[in-house]
């Protein structure tokens, strides 16, 4: 996606669907080169449009602002950051695995309760005596 012409935050916007303050933000915390000025505008072009994919695909996957600076750096670095790349993504792997698994855990709280609660034969409500039993396992969630 080698997009040579100079544009405006605007064009870079249009460009890549990334909101303007997004691409200010990702400009100021350094996952996104600062734009050269000229005169009073900002000129992007298609190196900004490439990093602005990769850090947006990196976003969509998951990875934190801080995973992405380190994946920034590590896919302009010379020799063998394969290693560094893969370590990085198998930790995210185990938080999303976590993450999914804690959601396993409240989908089938969540369903014990609604199934209770259609069978009609608690006195109380099954999901608020649920909640307020202490006894779920997903606080960690």
């Amino acid at each position: 996606m080698a997009i040579a012409r100079a544009m405006t935050i605007g064009g870079l916007s249009r460009a890549t669907g990334c909101k303007i303050e997004t691409i200010r933000y990702y400009e100021r915390v350094g996952v996104l080169p600062r734009a050269e000025r000229r005169g009073r505008y900002r000129v992007f072009d298609g190196v900004h449009v490439e990093r602005l994919a990769f850090v947006r695909r990196a976003r969509a996957l998951g990875f934190t602002l801080e995973e992405v600076r380190a994946l920034v750096s590590l896919a302009g670095a010379p020799g063998d950051s394969c290693a560094q790349s893969r370590a990085l993504a198998a930790g995210h792997l185990a938080d999303v695995r976590a993450r999914i698994a804690a959601l396993q855990a409240m989908e089938s709280i969540l369903t014990e309760a609604v199934r209770r609660c259609d069978a009609g034969i608690d006195q109380s409500c099954p999901l608020i005596v649920t909640l307020g039993a202490g006894r779920l396992d997903v606080d960690s969630a």
